[in-house]
């Protein structure tokens, strides 16, 4: 374990990288390099030594094996005797899960285990804005403190690979440089409550069918350049108290059993001091997944004590297969987590707080930030309420409920505001809502998939519409000055433990939005889902198109104030939505989902990077998102044109909002190296600062880039290299609006 050297207020602002200067302002772009480097921390174990040694040894082989393994669904076993309580744990992506039985998935029953139900992670992502990551991470770590848990498994940042993918909705983005800006707020805000984080699912786990067994083939590059910067930074910079082993394999290894990905990178070269826990059933073998360096066991299918890490491993250490060292070491790294975060010694320990007001308002504004709008043709939005007395508001998605559902972690709550809930509370009485459910979501009882099975069609839909609810949804369309159908998914539709099979919209919407906006053109089309799915028709027809997220315990609240302009959208998509699936490199190539075997064949081309370098054209690019208000970047300029290796890009962007409203704006600067020795990217996010501004206002954005962000992974050296010579600096508001391009040279 690692302390914090700088203090809490000055981390905050280091990880955030403030970045926005008025004229005359102090310019605090270099934050972000200070963060890194000084943010490193000094072991504190050491403190801990003397008396964690003299616990082990006086523990008996079985109470050290006991808090190697889940004695309940989510604690392994104290050692009361000694003063060592149980070391508990909680699902985390979407806030602190409700409190199940011990021996069983059924729900506990308590009445004091309501929890905030935050926006999921792709909405997160979307924000574009590290301060709303560390308020997610700070605010759900309170919750999981007052709820008495030592550790958070969360947050879950694999690398987006194919739109399909069942988690999708979880995970933050397709790009690691986002990717890692994102999880490192989100780590320091969780463990500032003596809370630890579970980075999850390390690693490769981009995919839900057959995760259980397929064994994930990534060359070493790709490996390091795209599906590890966001683990990495989580040690390196955040500080990590703990990590969650994946089910699938890498390389031939399970990875809760696979020595180079937790031993040689994980701690040798990254430094990590902390925990490593299985996924609940992800070890399969006792001796191999030890000594590898999983140190708790958890899981479900069996009882406690039939765990590789329960008797199997007692009788294997009696019996001389497994050294009693491998044991001490793993039981070490528990009690330096349970004393560095006061598990053991609580006094000082922070208490937390559990659906306070000012969690909902964090929830709030993460997802009002969140909320991307997609197209605006006609000034449709905001809806101008000064000649408008009726609204339709057509969908199941209007009143559906996500909190929980689906399979995998979800949330107890008192309060999820759905948008209808949300827009009776915004619109003013004298307009009246005509409300119409317009298709309903159903399931095939004979194919559908059970939930656990790992299966790539997941939940076959029934997607014929009832013609009532049809002519329901049109009349009230028909009958209203404006509608608003709210179409999308759910979170019993993209769900854990099974991928999609294609990008349709399920349940018949499309045909259903296609009436509807025949009825009324007037139509407002809101998309509530995590993942992309095929909109070509429905963007090319409609005049307005927004995307929202499982948002939150007040997501309807912030998603009418989006629509009736009281906020201005700011979300930015954190992947590429393609035209149709083949268009993404997984597909394009026939790399997905594989059998036994997945081999990542499209290498460093993910997301954007593949669409970008190949020339094909998405739907709507990554980073993308519009404004209610219009943006200029001006005077675009690097402090010189020349640097060496070991110096900082500084990059200074005026911003001026041109339009009548206050708005926010994301500058995004991509980095492309022309005449390359080695395969590149058409370009590659690294930088990117976010700013509010008013109606004719200009700030000047900054936004540094170490020199060293620039080097490729070379796996003849195993070691980052940034090669000499020219690159270009492209500045834009997504990845396919480039607005500056500047050449510099590296030395």
């Amino acid at each position: 374990m690692k302390n914090k050297p700088i203090s809490t207020a000055l981390a905050f602002v280091a990880i955030i990288g403030i970045s926005c200067k008025r004229e005359g302002a102090v310019n605090k772009g270099e934050m972000d390099l200070a963060m890194e480097e000084s943010y490193q921390g000094t072991p504190v174990s050491m403190q801990y030594d003397e008396k964690i040694d003299s616990l082990i040894a006086q523990m008996t082989l079985e109470e050290k094996v006991g808090m190697l393994h889940g004695s309940s669904m989510f604690a392994t076993a104290a050692v009361e005797r000694l003063g060592i309580p149980e070391f508990t744990m909680a699902d985390g992506p979407l806030g602190v899960r409700e409190e199940i039985s011990r021996d069983s998935w059924a729900p506990a029953g308590w009445d004091n285990d309501f929890a905030t139900y935050y926006p999921a992670g792709g909405g997160l992502a979307a924000t574009w804005n590290p301060e709303m990551a560390y308020r997610f991470g700070n605010s759900v770590g309170a919750e999981a403190r007052a709820r008495d848990k030592d550790m958070l498994l969360s947050p879950a940042i694999n690398i987006i690979r194919t739109p399909l993918g069942g988690r999708t909705y979880e995970y933050f983005t397709e790009d690691p440089f986002l990717n890692k800006k994102m999880t490192v707020p989100f780590v320091v805000g969780v463990q500032e409550n003596d809370v630890a984080v579970s980075e999850k699912h390390y690693a490769a786990n981009n995919q839900e069918t057959h995760r259980d067994y397929v064994d994930v083939q990534i060359d070493e590059r790709t490996l390091r350049e795209i599906y590890l910067p966001a683990f990495k930074a989580a040690v390196t910079e955040g500080q990590a108290y703990g990590f969650m082993g994946a089910y699938n394999k890498f390389r031939g290894d399970y990875l809760c059993e696979n020595e180079y990905m937790l031993q040689t990178v994980l701690r040798d070269q990254w430094g990590f001091d902390g925990i490593v826990v299985s996924d609940w059933a992800a070890v399969h073998d006792t001796k191999k997944a030890l000594e590898s360096g999983t140190d708790i066991e958890m899981g479900t299918p069996k009882p406690f004590d039939e765990f590789y890490f329960a008797d199997a491993l007692i009788k294997a250490v009696k019996e001389g297969k497994i050294e009693e060292r491998y044991v001490d070491r793993a039981v070490k790294r528990v009690l330096q987590v349970m004393f560095t975060i006061k598990a053991i010694d609580d006094e000082g320990r922070k208490k937390g707080e559990l659906s306070t007001e000012k969690h909902f308002q964090d929830a709030y504004d993460i997802a009002s930030e969140s909320i991307v709008l997609l197209k605006n043709d006609g000034g449709l939005l905001p809806i101008n309420l000064d000649n408008i007395k009726s609204v339709a508001v057509i969908g199941n998605n209007a009143t559906k409920k996500n909190a929980l559902g689906g399979f995998g972690a979800g949330v107890k709550t008192k309060r999820e505001v759905t948008p209808l809930e949300g827009l009776k509370n915004r619109l003013p009485e004298s307009v009246q809502i005509n409300y119409a459910e317009g298709y309903r979501e159903g399931y095939s009882e004979n194919e559908k998939a059970k939930l656990g099975d790992i299966t790539l069609n997941g939940p076959v839909t029934l997607d014929e519409l009832d013609p009532m609810l049809v002519e329901e949804a049109v009349n009230a369309a028909k009958n209203s000055d404006v509608a608003i159908i709210f179409a999308g998914s759910n979170r019993d539709y993209e769900t854990e433990a099974s991928d999609r099979a294609s990008l349709a919209l399920p349940f018949g919407q499309e045909a259903l939005i296609e009436k509807v906006m025949v009825a009324n053109p007037n139509t407002i089309v809101v998309m509530i889902a995590g993942a992309p799915f095929d909109l070509e028709q429905i963007s090319e027809k409609s005049s307005a198109l927004v995307w929202s997220w499982f948002n939150g315990s007040e997501g309807g609240n912030a998603l009418a104030d989006v629509l009736l302009g009281d906020v201005n959208p700011s979300g930015k998509l954190p992947w590429t939505m393609p035209k149709k699936l083949e268009d993404s490199p997984a597909h394009a190539i026939d790399a997905f989902p594989g059998d036994s075997t997945v081999v990542y064949k499209e290498g460093i081309l993910v997301g954007y990077r593949w669409f970008d370098t190949k020339e094909i054209e998405p739907l709507y690019p990554f980073g993308y998102g519009l404004s209610y208000t219009e943006f200029e970047f001006l005077d675009v300029q690097t402090d010189k044109a020349t640097y060496q290796e070991d110096e900082m890009i500084k990059i200074d962007v005026n911003v001026k909002n041109i339009g009548n409203i206050t708005g926010k704006e994301t500058v995004q600067v991509y980095v492309s190296k022309p005449n390359s020795t080695v395969e590149r990217a058409n370009k590659e996010l690294k930088g990117f600062g976010k700013a509010e501004l008013k109606s004719g206002e200009t700030k000047t954005i900054s936004i540094p880039i170490p020199i060293k962000e620039l080097g490729y992974y070379n796996v003849a050296n195993n070691s980052w290299e940034v090669e000499k010579g020219d690159y270009h600096i492209k500045v834009g508001n997504s990845s396919r609006n480039i607005l500056s391009n500047i050449k510099i040279t590296i030395n």
